[in-house]
């Protein structure tokens, strides 16, 4: 209550507490207006007295906010107001005249705030939706956050955290305050920058009594009390809302709650619109890729030289490009509605048939080849990529005919070429092959003759030595045979798990003949070699062919050293030698010769280089070699010196599957004899083969029948005669070789069993075929005992 002269006379405890003074006898005799504002006009300008008191007075009560001035423990007022809901009424004498006035106030601060608040959020959610730019969004909330705080500015704006600096496009501020647009370093307003690094919000209600801050500088752009909000995305300080007042402010935290409620609604809804443009564009690129895919396709459809194919998984021909015509001479409108198998060669529909159905799976089509027919009546070889989808088959083919032709030759080529190296070698071998049998027949020949003379004499005694010996020098003369012929056979690449050691050993008796005596060969064979995967014929082709030319550096002769090792090369030794890292076997053939030039030496794998006068080498060898072992997986390298001699290494794979190379030695066991009755029909032209094969099948029991040609045999076969097994030489005279007596005698008996046996090289019988069921084959020369098994075995299986 306040008397007539509007000077406080009372004040209850509760008035007490809410303007927060300790004391009430410190307001006493002071004017009332100096407690009151206006709540619609913060200014201290008398209107309270004007507008309120003056009416009051006269008697009329007032009902309305004002604002009520927040004290301190000391009575002295802060600058702080509290929200008041108020009615200012007149006290009356007992005589009826105005003595006072009285003044009743309801706190509706917190209240008034709560529906400031609800109402800045639907704004704000109401100005978002509106705005597109993620910048005036930020900096529409932070007006709105500073309007309904009542704070002096509002502002966003991005950081530069290495530079620690802010940039500022436009902010809100009360009338008469400056705005701070355009760039402001951190550090000129105090250290707290270091705590909005760390994500931390930053309030001060006083710069002046903050230590973190330069109350000076902040004085200057009248933000003497502050709230910093950062922003951090991905652990990065990025942006800041900002809320400055001109005065010293104590902030509560429901303030402080609000702008962080307001900040996050904006992040959401920036982040959403944020989401939206990434989307449009992503949209937009799309569209655009699209378009230029579509464009891209439709002018590869064009333009390609391939032909593509738009088929169903039946094979009915839905689209086509105009690669048709140049290729096969098809138009568009001769192929819609059409199957595909009407152009397929007849041999390779199955296949293709097959292909749909695994396309018809969802599989996809790699490479597969075939044929398809030209309007001239001739067929182009297509290879085709094809995928699924939608039920139909996507199908790209490019004519590769040039291709497998050209392959075709190239591979004629390369037999022709390594036939010619193998004849090479083959010359090489024949002077000293020639002059080893010679003294291999003179040891058989002359051993016969004095078996003979003793015979006729009567004397027995020690005629078996005569027997070893030419048993001995033919079995050096059938392995010597069998070598060449295994050597010059044409094949193509025949790989099995093969075993270096055993190979050269069986090689090396033919290996010491070819050098000849002035060279000595050394055999250094790895204990535990590992198995390889080669071809060994080609491989004994290979060493063959590097002893021949160790022998030529070595004119006055020398030291020619076989060695096998395992080999395990890493990384390092792998790159150094062009192989990837793994398991090797090696061999190396390494002479005392004169050795080559490095630029010899890099040449050496080259076709056709030498260095042999001419008409004395084809320069076949080596590249032959190189290409051999590059096709097994393997590598060459040389290692040489002028003068001390040159080391060829071949390094091929280790091979680890099960099925390694077993001996083929067999255990002897007694040759089992004929049943009753059993007869063996043998054709062969040389009588004294005709005469032991039947001799030795006589003595086992069977009935031996004789024929010269296979004229003779076939006459046999179509009598009545009982024949358990045909045996036939393949090189017949008389117009019938053995396989076509073989083929005439199972039109007459189709169960009869035939063993074919030749002096021939196997693939001279056989060809490139396999022998049908009931058919063998055994090389000449044979030993007896492994004919009567031969014989027992094929007739009693």
């Amino acid at each position: 209550m306040a008397a007539a002269d509007g000077t406080v006379d009372y004040l209850n405890e509760a008035g007490r507490r809410l303007i927060g003074l300790a004391d009430t006898d410190a307001l006493y005799s002071r004017p009332l207006a100096s407690l009151v504002l206006l709540a619609d006009d913060p200014a201290l300008d008398g209107r309270f007295e004007r507008e309120v008191l003056a009416g009051v007075l006269g008697g009329t009560p007032w009902r309305g906010d004002l604002g009520l001035r927040r004290h301190d423990a000391e009575g002295c007022v802060t600058g702080a107001t509290i929200l008041a809901s108020c009615t200012v009424f007149p006290l009356r004498d007992r005589q009826g005249r105005v003595s006072g006035f009285g003044l009743v106030a309801r706190d509706v601060a917190q209240a008034r705030q709560a529906a400031l608040r609800t109402q800045a959020r639907v704004e704000l959610g109401d100005r978002l939706r509106e705005l597109d730019d993620p910048a005036e969004m930020a900096r529409t909330a932070a007006e709105i956050m500073g309007r309904t705080l009542g704070v002096s500015r509002a502002g966003y704006g991005t950081i530069d955290a290495v530079r620690e600096t802010i940039t500022i496009e436009r902010d809100w501020t009360l009338p008469g305050i400056s705005s701070l647009a355009g760039t402001l370093r951190f550090r000129e307003f105090g250290s707290y920058i270091e705590d909005l690094k760390r994500g931390e919000t930053v309030v001060f209600a006083d710069a002046e009594t903050d230590p973190r801050t330069a109350a000076a500088a902040l004085e200057r752009i009248e933000a003497r009390s502050l709230v910093n909000l950062p922003i951090v995305e991905q652990g990065h300080f990025v942006a800041l809302f900002y809320l400055n007042n001109k005065q010293a402010r104590a902030w509560s935290e429901s303030e402080l709650d609000f702008v962080r409620e307001m900040a996050g609604r904006a992040r959401e809804a920036i982040e959403r619109r944020r989401a939206q443009h990434q989307l449009h564009r992503l949209a937009d690129d799309l569209q655009r890729l699209v378009a230029q895919r579509t464009a891209e396709r439709d002018r590869m459809w064009r333009l390609s030289s391939d032909v593509m194919l738009v088929v169903t998984l039946e094979g009915a021909i839905e689209s086509v490009n105009p690669a048709w015509h140049s290729v096969l001479d098809w138009n568009e409108t001769d192929l819609l509605g059409h199957n595909c198998a009407e152009l397929i060669h007849p041999d390779d529909l199955p296949s293709t048939q097959a292909e749909l159905g695994r396309l018809s799976t969802g599989r996809v089509t790699q490479h597969f080849e075939n044929r398809y027919r030209h309007r001239d009546g001739s067929y182009r070889w297509l290879a085709w990529t094809a995928v699924p989808e939608g039920g139909r088959v996507h199908a790209v083919g490019r004519d590769v005919t040039e291709e497998k032709a050209s392959a075709e030759a190239r591979q004629l080529l390369e037999a022709q070429l390594r036939q010619a190296q193998k004849m090479e070698a083959v010359g090489q071998l024949s002077g000293g092959i020639a002059h080893d049998f010679n003294n291999l027949l003179t040891g058989i020949t002359g051993s016969l003759e004095l078996l003979g003379t003793r015979l006729s004499q009567g004397r027995l005694q020690g005629v078996e030595r005569y027997i070893t010996a030419a048993t001995g020098a033919a079995g050096r003369a059938a392995s010597l045979t069998h070598r060449l012929l295994a050597f010059s056979r044409r094949q193509t690449l025949d790989p099995r798990p093969t075993n270096l050691n055993r190979l050269i050993g069986g090689m090396e008796e033919l290996v010491r003949r070819t050098v000849g005596p002035t060279i000595t060969v050394e055999v250094v064979q790895a204990g535990g070699l590992w198995i390889t995967l080669c071809d060994p014929n080609q491989l004994e082709n290979a060493l063959l062919n590097l002893c021949i030319n160790g022998r030529d550096a070595m004119p006055a002769g020398g030291r020619l050293t076989i060695e096998t090792a395992n080999s395990w090369l890493d990384e390092r030794a792998a790159r150094e030698r062009d192989l990837p890292p793994g398991q090797y076997v090696s061999l190396s053939v390494s002479d005392t010769g004169v050795g080559m030039e490095p630029e010899t030496a890099s040449r050496a794998f080259d076709p056709f280089f030498t260095t042999k006068p001419l008409g004395q080498g084809t320069g076949l060898g080596l590249s032959m070699i190189y290409g051999f072992v590059r096709q097994s997986g393997g590598q060459v390298r040389i290692y040489s010196e002028i003068g001390q001699g040159t080391t060829m290494a071949l390094y091929l794979p280790r091979h680890h599957a099960d099925g390694a190379e077993e001996s083929a030695e067999v255990a002897a066991s007694p040759i089992p004899p004929a049943e009753s009755g059993e007869a063996v029909l043998v054709v062969d032209d040389e009588p004294t083969v005709r005469m032991l094969v039947a001799d030795v099948l006589e003595e086992l029991g069977y009935r031996a029948i004789e024929a010269q040609d296979g004229a003779s045999g076939l006459q046999v076969l179509q009598s009545g005669t009982r024949v358990d097994l045909l045996v036939t030489d393949v090189g017949l005279p008389g117009g019938m070789n053995g396989r076509q007596l073989a083929d005439a005698a199972r039109r007459e008996r189709p169960d009869l069993k035939v063993l074919f046996i030749t002096g021939y090289a196997e693939n001279a019988v056989i060809g490139t075929g396999l022998l049908a069921p009931g058919m063998e084959l055994l090389t000449k020369p044979f030993a007896m005992s492994t004919l009567g098994r031969r014989i027992r075995n094929m007739i009693e299986p």
